[in-house]
């Protein structure tokens, strides 16, 4: 029987593979929505530990990014994120206790499921671009490819596109080694050209201490807040989350882990993010979910077991532990470019689960799936999908 829990190069390797996904939205939330530092990563810590002691494989820890993207984009205040995490927390318990999850996922196609997945990869793939190409949310904000590099291009080559072919052809060649993890390399390289050419900034401020973020930083959310968020965040969130955190995320789960994954269900599943989502909003944090296109990413740089959650986990904690508001310091070492190269490889991974659909009808499915939420949102896919795949089950249509 395979061990639970390994420590070494490869599990540490897949520990980071989905930083991509995690900290660019982070630090927006942060230094766009007033989010504190210390309870957000200290919220991610604890969620990767926990989720790993009790699933005992590898478990994705996610920002909802339906209510972290929105945030972001319409400049939300802290207590209106605060509100929407404590209701889809509330919501997540209530669907996962009353067991109506187990129900809904009994009747979702397969074909659907397979969409889901391709349509996230397919948008952690287009936002790895973004990120190489400097027009994520918050280079454009920043006005620079890379806010926190002096270099912004070498030659006529902007930075950003340099670092990410380079890092994807390093990432190609050392996906499957053993000795020097792909993963490893291009984050500590990333660190280390952060030391060197970065703008260094909040390095000079750094100090070791105890910080532990107090209970409910920015106050008790007005009923105004509730009242907005409910309807501009949590609402739109919840198909996408039932789709992808629970649905597409346990389907392969069990794909990858086969019966170590039997504590994954759609029950445990929604009540973790729902005790994820009470914690971090008590601290200050972001609404957390678990996700398909995480636990791709983990997979696809190494991870095995849930000894890389221990791993990470441990390091978000203690950043967030030991430096305190600090701790986006090391965050802004790493260049978006390199996060953008592990979301590139992430996506395409999740993407391609979609090959062991073979039938012309459920293909198209996936497609529609796909091409819905590249015109809109991976919600509305995922409810027509499910409409679509029904329908197509009538043997007078063909495809």
């Amino acid at each position: 029987m395979k061990s639970n829990y390994l420590f070494n190069r490869v599990e540490f390797a897949g520990a980071l593979g989905d930083l991509g996904t995690l900290l660019p939205l982070a630090i927006g939330l942060i230094l766009l929505n007033g989010l504190n530092p210390a309870g957000l990563f200290l919220s991610v810590g604890l969620f990767y530990i926990f989720s790993g002691l009790y699933y005992g494989v590898t478990v994705p820890v996610q920002p909802m990014k339906v209510i972290g993207a929105y945030a972001i984009a319409a400049g939300m205040n802290a207590s209106q994120i605060t509100a929407a995490g404590f209701l889809i927390g509330l919501v997540l318990l209530i669907i996962g206790a009353t067991g109506i999850m187990g129900l809904i996922g009994r009747y979702i196609p397969k074909p659907v499921v397979r969409g889901v997945q391709l349509s996230t990869g397919t948008l952690l793939m287009v936002g790895g671009v973004k990120l190489m190409l400097g027009t994520s949310k918050l280079q454009i904000l920043n006005q620079a490819t890379e806010p926190y590099l002096m270099i912004q291009s070498v030659g006529w080559l902007p930075i950003g596109i340099f670092i990410g072919i380079v890092g994807g052809v390093l990432t190609l060649l050392l996906l499957e080694n053993k000795k020097l993890p792909a993963a490893i390399f291009i984050v500590f390289g990333g660190l280390i050209l952060g030391l060197a050419f970065g703008t260094r900034e909040g390095l000079d401020n750094l100090k070791i201490g105890i910080n532990l973020p107090g209970l409910l930083p920015f106050g008790w959310p007005t009923t105004t807040d509730f009242s907005f968020a409910l309807l501009a965040l949590v609402l739109p969130q919840i198909p996408m989350t039932l789709g992808n955190a629970v649905i597409a995320y346990a389907d392969l789960s069990e794909e990858y882990f086969g019966k170590q994954s039997k504590k994954i269900t759609y029950r445990a599943t929604c009540i973790s993010m729902a005790v994820a989502n009470l914690l971090s909003s008590s601290i200050g944090g972001m609404p957390l979910c678990h996700g398909a296109g995480g636990l791709a990413a983990h997979y696809r740089f190494g991870a095995r077991t849930a000894g890389s959650n221990l791993m990470i986990g441990v390091i978000f904690a203690a950043m967030a532990i030991l430096l305190g508001r600090h701790c986006l310091a090391i965050v802004y070492l790493i260049p978006l470019s390199v996060l953008g190269v592990l979301l590139l490889f992430a996506g395409s991974q999740l993407a391609l689960t979609v090959l062991d659909i073979k039938e012309r009808k459920e293909l198209f499915v996936c497609l529609i799936i796909l091409g819905i939420t590249l015109a809109t949102n991976l919600a509305a896919a995922f409810i027509a999908g499910i409409a679509i795949a029904y329908l197509l089950k009538w043997k007078k249509l063909s495809m």
